[in-house]
Parts: C-alpha cells; structure tokens; sequence
C-alpha cells in the first residue's frame, strides 16, 4: 500500500493534520507525519480555524499533535505521495530551504500532491504551481496567482483535480478532497471493498 509524507508544523490547521493522517491510515496508507527540526514522538501545536461570519476565519487553540517520523531523515523517492496541510504552520516552513526542495522533488518525480488551505502558500513557495488549475483558501488566490497557478474559487466544500495535484479550499472539503486523493492514488473504496473488509 502507499506509503504518505505529511507536513506538520507549529499551529497547523487541527482538522487537516488529524482528518488526513487517520483517514489515509484507515485504507491501508502508511502515513509520517513529520516537521523540521523535530523527532517521532515529538509534538505540534495545532490551531482550530473556524468560519463563523466575521470577514476572516477565527483561531483557536487545538490539541497537541503526535509526530510519528523525523524530518531529516525522509526523502521524496521513499514516499509515493505528499499532504500538505494548512493552518499557520505553511507560512513559516516556506522559510526552510529543505522544506521547498522537498515539495520540489515530489512535484519533479510527478508524484500526488494534496494540499488544502493555506497549504498553497508552501507549494507556491516553491515554485510548483505553474500552469496548474488549484484551490486555496481564498486569500492564498493572489500567492497562487503569482506563482503561475490558475487559481479556481470554489465552494468551501469542493475540491480541485488537475494531473497529480488535488487541493481544497478548507476542511468543510475533506469529504470530496480525500475522495479525489484516493482517486489519483488509484484507491477505490465502495460497498463491496466495504463489506469485504468487514
């Protein structure tokens, strides 16, 4: 089965850490969880965004999240596939060189790429969005924009498909973006896989 590099940080988006890294366990994924500079068994902290009519999302507090890997010790040639996850957590690791070399190397070995949210900003960072069609949580357009992406604004509970890259605008769309996820990866989950598995 598929083997996940996920990207964490200080005050990634709570939803979009934990719902991916359970769900793509779940149908049989082997998911890592990594951030800089820290080790398996370290933690994050996390940050609830949430959408309740003010011009902009709320923050607040979220749980610790659990590292399972050490950062310095993957590459992009031992994973099939890469999650990006939103929150605050992107905004600084587009700082670290060997965060954007290692988007760059996934986007270059054309493997799946899924990012949500804020997550754009890590992938425009490193420049791997020219000439694609992707979402964003909306005041990430202009970062897409500028780095040669088409940016699309969808609903908050859609997702975007082109080649290799799915992405989302937020986690009211982990339905539809996991689903479009296991499409790229070739994983089909129906009743009879269901059923099977039960």
């Amino acid at each position: 089965m598929p083997k996940i590099l996920l990207l964490a940080g200080d005050f990634v988006e709570a939803y979009e850490i934990m719902v991916p890294f359970q769900a793509l366990q779940m149908v049989g994924y082997t998911v890592h969880a990594v951030c800089p500079n820290k080790q398996a068994g370290d933690t994050v902290r996390t940050a609830v965004h949430d959408f309740e009519g003010d011009q902009t999302y709320t923050e607040k507090p979220g749980h610790r999240f659990t590292l399972n890997a050490a950062f310095a010790n993957v590459t992009a040639a031992d994973y099939d596939a890469l999650v990006v996850p939103g929150g605050r957590a992107p905004e600084y690791l587009r700082l670290n060189p060997a965060v954007i070399q290692l988007v760059q190397q996934f986007a270059q070995q054309n493997k799946p790429i899924a990012a949500i949210c804020h997550g754009l900003q890590l992938l425009a960072a490193a420049n791997v969005l020219q000439g694609k069609r992707c979402t964003a949580y909306p005041a990430c357009g202009p970062e897409v924009t500028l780095a040669g992406g088409n940016y699309v604004e969808v609903a908050v509970t859609e997702a975007v498909v082109d080649g290799n890259l799915v992405t989302a605008p937020a986690w009211p769309a982990h339905p539809k973006w996991l689903a479009e996820f296991l499409k790229v990866m070739g994983t089909q989950i129906g009743q009879r896989e269901m059923a099977a598995a039960g």
